[in-house]
């Protein structure tokens, strides 16, 4: 078998793409140190894993997941933890901005930015983290999470009175 260097497998798996296969393999293997680091935690704690978690749970952390996914990801609050790692490019909607992650600054750089700029990827971070914090500190957990569940709910009814609202005019808006 030949010995292959990361950017020639890059080029044979993608062939005209940039992909930073050596920047999405750090932020795999910081994932798995963080998991690591978290499952020893929970083992050092002495607090036994749930058999299951029940359905109020799962439905609390799902929307707290979505929550704090799109707000590290998206909201213009949070942009500065992203600047190092995508270029503003314009609005996206409400309280939420549009990023072109950067390719300048090598393949660890661009991973990172294509994590902090994805919801759906940011999502497996804080699921993973939200559901260790079940186990860790389930009473601050579960406040944290009603936190975000609850704006959550806020900004659906939000952008719900606001539709209302432009219906009520006559107002197709957008």
């Amino acid at each position: 078998m030949s010995r292959l260097s990361l950017r020639e497998r890059a080029r044979g798996y993608a062939p005209g793409q940039r992909l930073p296969l050596g920047g999405y393999l750090r932020s795999m293997a910081a994932y798995a140190a963080l998991s690591g680091a978290l499952a020893g935690a929970v083992r050092a704690s002495g607090r036994p894993l749930p058999e299951r978690y029940g359905a109020g749970d799962v439905l609390l952390l799902s929307v707290a997941t979505h929550k704090l996914s799109r707000l590290l990801t998206k909201e213009s609050v949070t942009s500065p933890l992203r600047a190092p790692f995508a270029r503003y490019t314009g609005p996206a909607g409400h309280a939420e901005l549009h990023e072109q992650v950067r390719t300048d600054g090598g393949p660890t750089r661009h991973a990172v930015g294509e994590l902090v700029t994805c919801p759906f990827c940011m999502a497996v971070w804080v699921a993973t983290g939200l559901a260790g914090g079940l186990v860790l500190a389930p009473r601050a957990t579960r406040l944290a999470a009603t936190v975000l569940t609850l704006v959550a709910a806020s900004d659906f009814l939000q952008l719900a009175y606001a539709a209302a609202q432009r219906a009520a005019d006559g107002d197709p808006g957008r």
